[in-house]
Order: C-alpha cells, then structure tokens, then sequence
C-alpha cells in the first residue's frame, strides 16, 4: 500500500510500504480521508515530538476491512472515527481521569502509524460509529472538532456570553459554531484573510476583525470596540505569540482566556502577571481530546456543525508530501488527503 512517511526531520516522502494486519483487538481500516492539521507542519519542522520514522496522520476516517479476533462491536463494512491518543490507563493521570496527560500517551500518526495511507491499524478502543450515510469526508473532521469540544467545555461559555476567537483555520472556525451552539450571543472572529471572515460569519460569527486594520485591542475591547470593557472568553486558536498576548488583554475581569493554538516547541512570549492578577483573569490551556470524541462524532452525523465549507481541497497521497512541507494557501481551511484520488 501507499503510505506518508516523515523519515526524519524535514524529509516526508510517499511509499510503498507492507500492509499492515489487525492484533486481537484492532482494526484494519481503510482510509476514506484524513485531514492536514497544523500539527503536521509542526511534526515536518521538528516543532512537535514524535518518533519517525513513523506514517503521519491523525485526523482520519475510513472503513472496517477487517477485524482481529477479540474485537467486538464492529464489523467489517462499518464507517469508523478513530481517535488517535491512545492513553495507558494505569498512570496516575489516567486513573484519576486526565486521560489526556496520561504520562505514556502514543499517538497514531505521530508515535504509531497514522491515517497518510491507504489502511491504518486502529485499536478497538479508539474507533467510533459513524453513519454509513455520512459523507466520508465528514468523519475527519471528528478529531480536531474533538479537540474543540475540550476547550469550549474548559471556557465554560454561558447563554448570553461574548466570545473572540482568535484565528480563522479550523480549529477556529469549529470553535465559532460550538460557541453559539453554547449559547454566545457575541461570537467575534480574528483572522486577517478576508475569506475567513467571511466564512465565518456565514457559519454564526456576529462579526470579524482584520488586525490589518487597527489594534485588535483597540477594535474589540476599546472604549469604542465591539464590546468595551473586553469579553467574558477568549479562545485562541491561532498558536502565535501575538494572539496569546491579545487573548489575556481581551478577556474582561473576571473573564476566562483559553489556549487551543499549538505553538512551536520551546517558543516564549512575555505576559504581564500583575494584570491578570488583579484583573482575575483565569487563564487555561487545552491540550488534546479527553472523552470528547464520541460527541464530536455524534455533532458531525447531526449536522449541527457545518463542516463541507471547510474543506478547501482534496489531494492524492503523491501530493501530500508537497501540501504538508509547505504553508496553507491563502484562504485556505481544510486540506484532504483522500488515498483513492
């Protein structure tokens, strides 16, 4: 079969490499789709760990082609999501329930082999049902809508509540449509593309801001700003310095800012304790996907989350190399690597 394969730091090629057969307890599934997320970018420069040489890609959905023999509950023919942190269950973090700290936590697509292929090896207990009529592009958007869903519940938003979201990709553009599905009636997008603006409003944003045209600051929390006095959330999806700064000077006192963006490994950015302190600002990170990939698979077959408008493109597995080694186009969401193109 084809297969991705980052080999070592900043050399990611296409091969062909052995099919892989299922354990007792897994899956072989055959990939519909799996999307390029920023963490694969980040895994190309030698900004992320992972353990090459290894297949990337976590971002997957596919279906059941077979099965090992302990494996109950799925059937070949079956349409699955699979979840790619695979945590121990042993460690202190896993039994008291931060499965997402767990202190042995592998990765499919980053510690094991991932959904850049043909077939990926996927252990029962990562994979979900998804509709058999679901659109096959659909299911994978299941894991970054997953990661979404962790940081929106760390934010607590509250019926009537204001929020920024700063960053227009799509882990951005997930996280507007789980705003207002909490109940913000203020949802603010920050993005200086155009077309991500104005997707974003299409998909609930009451209103955008290009950081082109003046102080972020200024413009949304400003005496004259779109809510003067600041937000009662901030989530920042962008995993740039700047916007983590923005995201402690937006948030109103008492407000909460939250951490989505992935930055680079060993970056740093200067904050100012004394303002947060005595504004009581609650500053939280959100790393990964705790027990929530069940209900991102659920939202996706509901439809309550627009995903089609996200996908920018689709492409072979003899063009990912390319699509992950370099920076997203302009305007661009969501890139597919679909195996069967």
């Amino acid at each position: 079969m084809k297969a991705m394969r980052l080999e070592a730091t900043g050399r990611l090629f296409t091969r062909e490499v052995e099919k892989p057969m299922p354990g007792p307890c897994d899956l072989l599934v055959r990939v519909e789709a799996c999307g390029v997320c920023g963490t694969d970018r980040h895994l190309f420069k030698g900004e992320f760990p992972c353990t090459p040489p290894v297949t990337l890609g976590h971002e997957f959905s596919g279906v059941v082609e077979a099965t090992g023999a302990a494996v109950t509950g799925f059937a070949i023919g079956d349409r699955i999501t699979g979840d790619p942190n695979i945590a121990c269950g042993r460690c202190s973090h896993c039994v008291g329930g931060r499965v997402n700290l767990c202190r042995n936590l592998r990765a499919i697509g980053i510690h094991r082999n991932g959904g850049f292929a043909d077939y990926v090896i996927v252990p029962q207990k990562q994979a979900f049902l998804l509709p058999a009529d679901l659109d096959p592009m659909h299911g994978a958007f299941c894991e970054p809508l997953a990661c979404c869903l962790h940081g929106t519940d760390l934010a607590e938003i509250k019926t009537g509540a204001s929020v920024v979201v700063l960053g227009g990709g799509v882990i951005g553009l997930l996280t507007v449509q789980l705003a207002r599905l909490a109940g913000a009636t203020t949802v603010i997008l920050v993005t200086r593309q155009a077309s991500r603006r104005n997707l974003a409003e299409d998909l609930g944003a009451t209103a955008s801001v290009d950081p082109a045209a003046g102080d972020v600051i200024t413009q949304i929390a400003g005496e004259m700003g779109l809510v003067p006095g600041g937000v009662d959330v901030v989530l920042e999806c962008a995993g740039v310095g700047e916007t983590v700064i923005q995201a402690t000077k937006l948030v109103r006192p008492g407000g909460t800012a939250v951490i989505l963006g992935v930055m680079p490994q060993g970056e740093t950015i200067a904050i100012e304790p004394f303002d947060l302190l005595f504004r009581e600002v609650k500053l939280v990170t959100s790393f990964l996907n705790p027990f929530t990939h069940r209900r991102a698979a659920d939202l996706i077959a509901s439809g309550k989350i627009e995903v089609e408008k996200l996908i920018s493109r689709r492409v072979s597995l003899d063009d990912a190399p390319d699509v992950v080694s370099n920076p997203p186009q302009p305007g661009e969401v969501k890139v597919l690597v679909v195996p069967g193109l």
